[in-house]
């Protein structure tokens, strides 16, 4: 563990949410200094415990970093009593159930701001807490698809592809930690808390870019297109004489210094190629001459060449690559940390960079549930060790 000089260092959470979308805003915040208390159910615990790939299931180590864990029971009164009073003593509380249960488990706002007035409570859910459809149940995936992302992901002869992560939740889940933000700041003049409703759904459809209004104004329908942006050229993953190398030099001027660097100026001048619309009209011929050209170079020596003309260019990475890789360590964009289960590796560290309060990852994930009841339940709560035990006995933590 290391000292907390984060930003939100004097900001307590309560996080209730479970998988993916909750829980990634509570690592944002915790990133940020804030001190997390991860509710958990007593048992098994969170899922995300169990999900990963290969032998060590590390997901965990990741959404959990900078996060205490204790553990209640939400659907039994002594639980819900539990998270009441620890809500006493919290600025944000973070929760990605089904919108109503809150309210049947006697957790919803209207209760949680009679109990404490500056309570800025997060809500993520796939539809949002009101609508017709707020009662359906929602995952990131759903999301991505009534939010327009699916539709335009993958080959346009396959059906619609997805990430190969979780990009809905976190969406949403990002959202939900830049509402609780702003919350913070509306506080310092009103006094009062709000309710931020971050809806799956909602968070996909606001980075898809002009969609809606290019369908609108002209009747465009974006579709799937693969590799590349339609309208957009020359920018492609390109092969080379050992793998595949990433060029984006779709403005006239970068496009200018690619012509150069292929030895063949004249194509940025030529009608065909000279202005973006162009470029667009004529994207697959220039992705192949492109592509002729490239097949010729090994990625080193294209890589050299886009650096010399100063062309936006990268290799494609994986883990083993981010981690031989200069400017991540430089930047300390890996952070080794000790977990007492799985011994040192790295992960992601804390972005963005603030220089005055910066983020860091100060502790690892909790390896048991309820590790820390009662350093939370008799420092913070003030219950005695019999108080602790009975609820303990009665399956409430």
């Amino acid at each position: 563990m290391t000292a907390n000089s984060g930003a939100l260092s004097d900001i307590r959470v309560v996080e209730l949410g479970q998988l993916i979308a909750g829980p990634f805003c509570g690592q944002l915040l915790g990133d940020m200094g804030a001190d997390v208390i991860k509710v958990e159910p007593p048992g098994a615990g969170d899922p995300m415990r169990d999900w990963g790939h290969g032998e060590a299931k590390l997901w965990w180590e990741v959404v959990a970093r900078n996060k205490r864990s204790v553990s209640a029971n939400l659907r039994v009164p002594e639980g819900q009593e539990v998270v009441r009073r620890l809500v006493e003593h919290a600025d944000i509380l973070i929760e990605n159930f089904k919108p109503g249960t809150m309210e049947n488990w006697g957790l919803g706002p209207d209760t949680l701001h009679a109990l404490n007035p500056r309570l800025i409570i997060v809500r993520v859910s796939g539809y949002g807490q009101t609508g017709p459809y707020a009662g359906r149940a929602g995952f990131g995936g759903i999301g991505e698809a009534m939010g327009g992302w699916r539709a335009i992901v993958g080959d346009p002869d396959r059906p619609p592809s997805r990430m190969g992560v979780s990009i809905g939740d976190s969406l949403a889940a990002t959202y939900g930690c830049m509402g609780a933000l702003a919350a913070l700041h509306a506080r310092k003049r009103t006094g009062r808390g709000q309710v931020v409703d971050s809806a799956l759904y909602e968070a996909v459809l606001q980075v898809m870019e002009s969609m809606v209004p290019e369908y609108v104004v002209s009747g465009h329908i974006r579709r799937r297109s693969g590799s590349v942006l339609e309208g957009v050229a020359p920018s492609n993953v390109y092969p080379c004489s050992d793998g595949e190398y990433l060029i984006g030099a779709n403005q006239d001027a970068v496009f200018g210094r690619l012509a150069r660097a292929m030895g063949q100026p004249e194509l940025a001048a030529d009608p065909r190629y000279a202005t973006h619309v162009a470029r667009g009209e004529h994207q697959a011929e220039l992705d192949t001459r492109i592509a002729d050209w490239t097949r010729t170079l090994t990625i080193a020596a294209l890589e050299a060449l886009m650096i010399e003309y100063s062309v936006p260019a990268g290799r494609i990475y994986g883990a083993r690559d981010m981690l031989a890789d200069p400017q991540f360590a430089a930047r300390e964009a890996l952070v080794e940390v000790e977990s007492p289960r799985w011994g040192r590796f790295a992960m992601q560290n804390a972005f963005p960079k603030l220089t005055e309060t910066p983020s860091a990852v100060r502790r690892p994930a909790p390896g048991a549930v309820g590790e820390h009841n009662d350093e939370v339940y008799r420092e913070l709560l003030g219950m005695s060790p019999g108080e602790i035990g009975r609820l303990r006995a009665a399956g409430a933590i």
